[in-house]
């Protein structure tokens, strides 16, 4: 089993959907990767920042679930970053109604003693050049690497991104994202485009609609998980992200035959999280949950056919 260290926001969020708000919940894409990736009993790490607002029943939270909190500083005079959204009807677009950087403005990661050999790194969204300074912290290069980034660091640091982006092994980003970063309409030709600026790995989220995995021209489509209720989307693709890599440093084994079943794990955890509002559905659910619902996806995607 792999250690694994994960960078990103650690958040208060305050949610509308069309099903009802809440006021400043637990968020960050840290949090949820960290809740995610917690179900395969990896020992994993956050480094992030928060300020003095922050409860300790939140970092009680954390070590509870065996994620080690010692990389989050906490600025005692500061704010914790905030971001407020609402949902339209669709629940695939959004709009943001307030973005609070706060502490997160002058964030320097600290990497950690413990954490500086990492076998496995999760690099969430944030400054690209952030995700550097990590990388940059950790003594032997990690085992695999995995970025997640979306199109606000396209439009505003595109070339520390792009050194960034040379550095990893997966890149984890919506379809939107992928057809920006790479200027093409065709995800086929935007994953074949992006595998060139760097990253083996190419995984494309595609909300609702699942997730595409391609690898050197192999290609494998992971469905979502048709929900009877979907609550509240926010933080699904962190979530995605922290299960794919929990399975794969809970299996050290980073094939593309691996990876397929790594998507999976991924889809069915972020299944679970948008049934309630923020990480409220992640903080308890339960092993017999996630088997159960894994079977589900078999049943989903399993079929019969003879070829003449």
């Amino acid at each position: 089993m792999g250690k694994l260290l994960i960078v990103g926001t650690v958040a208060f969020d305050a949610i509308e959907t069309p099903f009802g708000k809440t006021d400043k919940i637990l968020g960050g894409a840290a949090t949820y990767i960290g809740l995610s990736a917690s179900h395969f009993g990896v020992e994993s790490g956050i480094v992030s920042i928060v300020g003095g607002d922050f409860p300790q029943k939140h970092l009680d939270m954390f070590h509870n679930k065996n994620i080690d909190a010692s990389g989050i500083e906490i600025k005692k005079e500061g704010k914790t970053f905030f971001w407020s959204g609402k949902y339209h009807n669709d629940l695939n677009t959004r709009d943001t109604l307030i973005t609070d950087l706060n502490v997160l403005a002058d964030f320097n990661p600290v990497v950690p003693e413990n954490f500086k050999d990492c076998d496995f790194l999760m690099l969430g969204n944030l400054h690209p050049e952030v995700q550097m300074s990590v990388i940059n912290q950790i003594k032997k290069r990690p085992k695999l690497i995995v970025l997640d980034t979306m199109n606000f660091w396209m439009d505003n640091t595109m070339d520390t991104l792009l050194k960034v982006i040379k550095k990893i092994d997966v890149i984890t980003i919506n379809d939107e994202e992928a057809r920006q970063l790479s200027g093409e309409y065709s995800l086929v030709r935007a994953a074949q485009k992006i595998h060139k600026m760097g990253p083996k790995y190419v995984v494309i989220k595609k909300g609702e609609h699942g997730a595409l995995l391609f690898n050197n021209g192999k290609v494998f489509f992971a469905p979502a998980l048709p929900l009877e209720e979907v609550f509240d989307p926010t933080g699904a693709g962190d979530t995605f992200a922290g299960g794919f890599i929990g399975y794969l440093a809970n299996t050290l084994d980073i094939s593309f035959e691996n990876m397929k079943r790594a998507v999976i794990y991924g889809s069915n955890l972020a299944s679970f999280c948008v049934e309630k509002f923020g990480t409220e559905r992640m903080v308890d659910l339960s092993k017999e949950e996630i088997q159960n619902r894994l079977k589900q996806f078999k049943e989903l995607t399993q079929f019969e056919i003879e070829l003449n």
